[in-house]
């Protein structure tokens, strides 16, 4: 059986709602409505842990959790040629590979 603590989830509020509402990111089509934010990821906890007995009982897969997935820390970016290019130069200015140079980008922008 798969721990239910290992999936991602996340509480917001839901203007629309009025309320605070639970996800799960590994099941994007459920969620929880709750008056608190405590009480969202309680409720969408056990929907998760309901839904991944059920999936189980029925042999269906469960999606892994993220926390548990390999990456490989590679992913391919199509970006426009100009771009490309000079970014090509900024590295080359700085002393740095592309990839060096995309990776500390990225690594600065908040989540």
């Amino acid at each position: 059986m798969l721990n239910n603590d290992r999936f991602t989830y996340r509480v917001t509020w839901s203007e629309e709602d009025n309320e605070y509402v639970g996800q799960c990111l590994e099941f994007p089509s459920l969620s929880w409505l709750a008056p608190t934010p405590e009480e969202a990821l309680t409720g969408v906890r056990q929907l998760v842990a309901e839904v991944v007995r059920d999936l189980e009982s029925s042999g269906e897969p469960v999606p892994e959790p993220l926390s548990t997935r390999p990456f490989s820390g590679r992913f391919l970016v199509r970006i426009p040629p100009e771009l490309h290019r000079r970014l090509a130069i900024e590295a080359a200015e700085a002393g740095v590979s592309l990839n060096r140079l995309a990776s500390d980008r990225l690594s600065r922008v908040e989540a």
